[in-house]
């Protein structure tokens, strides 16, 4: 099977076990195949965490969860030094933590407080962790995958804005449709009586760094890049768009970032649709996830009610096609 045909595999299977999160799955493959991480916001049981294990349960890797709580240090993240033998003859020899698998899972990232957070910025930006001045790579296939419900606000710690930077996509986990609904019913009933599918083993972890190899070989046009590079200097220059209330909701625009994020996901759905040149239609269908989380509303917008989602909505509506 070719590279392709083997992540389509993973995505079946995936969308098999996590009924009516189709565009869930999508990004969640876009942050695979694109090296990125991912941040997924939603209320508690509608399959956030489901569908990261499915993922680690389907893919030969690693997988590490990490419960964040108000009490996490971040030496419980990393891992710490610790100290063998006896009197003269001992040493410190390291103890690697949960951050040295390939796929993390940073449940309910913002309840732990922001030292404990801290502790994955050099890991998710640098690849690597340094632990009383000794510098410990990560592997090569190394994705965080943190979830966080963002109704519930007591006892929470929100993310940084250089944190949330950090990831690639964000997420939004909304409810199933009433007839997905039933086939979830259905499907768990299933599993509680021992009725899971078979296993058809692991898709193997060379066939996502072979298929990010061919999604970095993706082409993309000057069009599409002065496109992507029109989308953030929007929601930098916000008064540039004369009619629009653009400026009235949009206080700090996205970093270089975003920019990146865009070209790397665009490339990546064009990858997963089968084409080998991305368009202006993959930046809008990736633009939500890419930079929900890079913009800051003013507090006019906030107090209005207006959400990310309908900034971003104006933006592409605003924004021609060059």
């Amino acid at each position: 099977m070719s590279s392709r045909d083997q992540i389509l595999d993973l995505k079946k299977r995936i969308s098999a076990s996590v009924i009516g999160q189709e565009a869930v799955v999508d990004q969640l493959l876009i942050a695979l195949l694109a090296n990125g991480h991912l941040l997924m916001e939603g209320l508690p049981g509608l399959a956030k965490t489901r569908t990261i294990k499915t993922l680690a349960k389907n893919l030969e890797s690693q997988f590490s969860r990490i419960q964040f709580t108000p009490d996490l240090l971040p030496s419980d993240i990393t891992g710490t030094e610790m100290y063998t033998g006896e009197g003269a003859g001992g040493k410190f020899v390291f103890q690697p933590g949960p951050v040295f698998g390939n796929l993390i899972l940073a449940d309910e990232i913002n309840r732990a407080p922001a030292k404990a957070q801290a502790a994955l910025l050099e890991a998710m930006e640098e690849r690597q962790v340094t632990v009383a001045g000794t510098t410990h790579p990560l592997p090569e296939l190394f994705l965080v995958l943190a979830t966080q419900n963002p109704i519930e606000q007591e006892g929470t710690y929100p993310l940084p804005e250089a944190q949330m930077d950090r990831f690639l996509l964000n997420v939004f986990v909304g409810y199933s449709s009433d007839e997905d609904e039933r086939k979830i019913l259905r499907l768990v009933r299933g599993e509680d009586a021992g009725q899971a599918p078979a296993s058809n083993g692991q898709v193997a972890a060379q066939s996502v760094l072979d298929a990010r190899k061919e999604v970095l070989a993706v082409q993309i046009s000057d069009a599409v890049e002065k496109y992507i590079v029109a989308l953030i200097a929007a929601t930098r220059r916000p008064a540039d768009f004369k009619g629009s209330k653009l400026s009235e909701w949009i206080r700090v625009g996205a970093s270089p970032r975003g920019t990146l994020a865009l070209d790397r996901a665009a490339r990546a759905k064009a990858w997963l649709d089968g084409r080998d040149t991305a368009t202006p239609e993959d930046v809008q269908k990736v633009t939500h996830a890419c930079l929900r989380h890079r913009l800051i509303l003013t507090y006019e917008a906030e107090a209005e009610g207006t959400t990310k989602d309908t900034v971003l909505d104006e933006l592409l509506k605003q924004v021609a096609v060059i």
